[in-house]
């Protein structure tokens, strides 16, 4: 089996726990966003409707009082007739259409007004009456007979006849009617915006926190795969320095032996250092891509001949294997790093080399296709378990009865390289047994840093 990373244990209790407090930090960073979005809605909305209301009395109490003044106009500096009522009561037309006008003797009494048409109960407006005495103009409002009325009452000083007391009213229903619509409508209105602030609140503070909850999620994810690779690095490391402690103390013990009778230690030695040095310049390299230190060449190459060249390296550990490497390296121009292209086909042909019986074949192709290149590496090996697919390119993945001398992070840099590159690897199990990979690779070049 291919060999990458082992699959990601299971969240342990204090991951559960940090999951749990992050779940609830979003909740509350969520929560608080959609109340303060509602909140500053609510408050402009206050704010306006105040304003429209408070402008709307205004501007119709404003129009009241013109109807009024208007009114009384016509009235003031024209000398109090008792046998011409016409001007008084009410009046169709002009600036005071709607008004009702009433004229009072210097006594209060009595009322001068049409003689057909007696003043409604309530009429004269004596508090009215009062405040015009005392100060010479009073506006009020009141209601008489069931109806809101604005009362506008002046004092007008007639040369030897007295003071005069005239009285205009105006309905205030209409005014009264249209700010109450007015309400409802602010009020609805409200309403309504406010639960579609809320609900937009909602929405957007959900896909706002999108990218701190996929943050979070691979801070979490990138401490859990450091402690995993700090294991599964120690746990590489352990055995052969556990060979190379107990040669050395095999050489210890014998120490006038002949070197041909302590051979096998240093052989024993020699291997394991090598096997650790491999496993440390794939650590750092992989270290090093992580922290995106590691910057790749673009340069136009042809694949097949990287190919052809990569194969060939592998000559020796595919003769010790008694494994046959054949190479079809058809031309295939892509942009890349040619040295970094050359490791990722070592590494899949090592990968193939170690999973072929002996006498076995690995074959290695190259295609030109439609915008890009395509290497495909085959072995005749017992194939890819199901359950092994989707951990083959994660580090220290090693599957049960995988054959020893790999490092566990070839197939994991081979990933690297391709996704570098722009392109993309894919693995699947041969009708007629073993693994074929497919390296898919774009002809502009996809390289990154």
């Amino acid at each position: 089996m291919p060999d990458g990373v082992p699959p990601p244990s299971e969240a342990t209790e204090p991951e559960r726990a940090a999951e749990a407090a992050d779940g609830r930090l979003i909740r509350h960073v969520r929560r608080n966003l959609v109340l303060w979005s509602g909140g500053t809605t609510l408050l402009i909305l206050v704010a306006l409707a105040v304003a429209l209301y408070v402008a709307a009395a205004s501007s119709l109490e404003s129009a009241g009082v013109a109807q009024l003044d208007s009114r009384m106009a016509s009235i003031r500096g024209q000398r109090p007739d008792p046998d011409d009522t016409t001007r008084y009561g009410f009046i169709f037309g002009g600036g005071g259409s709607g008004t009702y006008a009433l004229i009072l003797d210097p006594n209060g009494d009595p009322v001068l007004g049409p003689r057909d048409q007696p003043p409604p109960a309530g009429l004269p407006f004596e508090p009215g009456v009062a405040g015009a005495a005392a100060t010479g103009r009073d506006i009020q409002t009141t209601v008489v007979a069931k109806t809101s009325v604005r009362v506008l009452t002046e004092t007008v000083d007639v040369p030897q006849r007295g003071t005069y007391t005239v009285q205009v009213v105006q309905d205030r229903t209409t005014e009264q009617q249209t700010l109450q619509v007015i309400q409802f409508v602010l009020l609805v209105g409200g309403l309504l915006v406010l639960v579609v602030s809320f609900g937009f609140g909602t929405v957007y503070a959900r896909r706002a926190l999108v990218p701190i909850r996929d943050s979070l999620t691979s801070q979490r994810t990138a401490l859990r795969r450091q402690r995993e690779f700090a294991a599964d690095a120690s746990h590489e490391l352990r055995t052969p320095l556990t060979v190379i402690r107990s040669s050395v103390e095999h050489l210890q013990r014998h120490r006038d032996a002949p070197v041909a009778t302590v051979g096998s230690a240093l052989t024993d030695i020699d291997e394991e250092v090598r096997h650790m040095t491999a496993i440390v310049e794939d650590l750092l390299l992989l270290a090093r891509s992580d922290s995106g230190a590691i910057a790749l060449e673009r340069v136009q190459v042809d694949l097949g001949d990287v190919a052809a060249d990569g194969a060939s390296a592998m000559g020796k550990p595919a003769t010790d294997r008694g494994v046959h490497v054949e190479v079809d390296p058809q031309p295939a121009v892509v942009a890349g790093d040619p040295a970094r292209l050359r490791q990722l086909v070592m590494i899949l042909v090592d990968n193939a080399i170690r999973h072929s019986p002996t006498n076995g074949r690995v074959s290695v192709a190259t295609r030109a296709i439609g915008g890009g290149a395509a290497l495909m590496v085959e072995d005749d090996g017992p194939g890819i378990r199901p359950e092994d697919m989707p951990h083959l390119f994660e580090r220290f993945y090693r599957a049960p009865g995988a054959p020893g001398g790999g490092t566990g992070l070839g197939l994991s840099i081979a990933a690297w390289i391709v996704d570098r590159h722009g392109g993309r690897i894919e693995v699947a199990n041969r009708e007629e047994g073993g693994a074929r990979f497919v390296v898919r690779l774009p002809a502009g070049g996809g390289v990154a840093g």
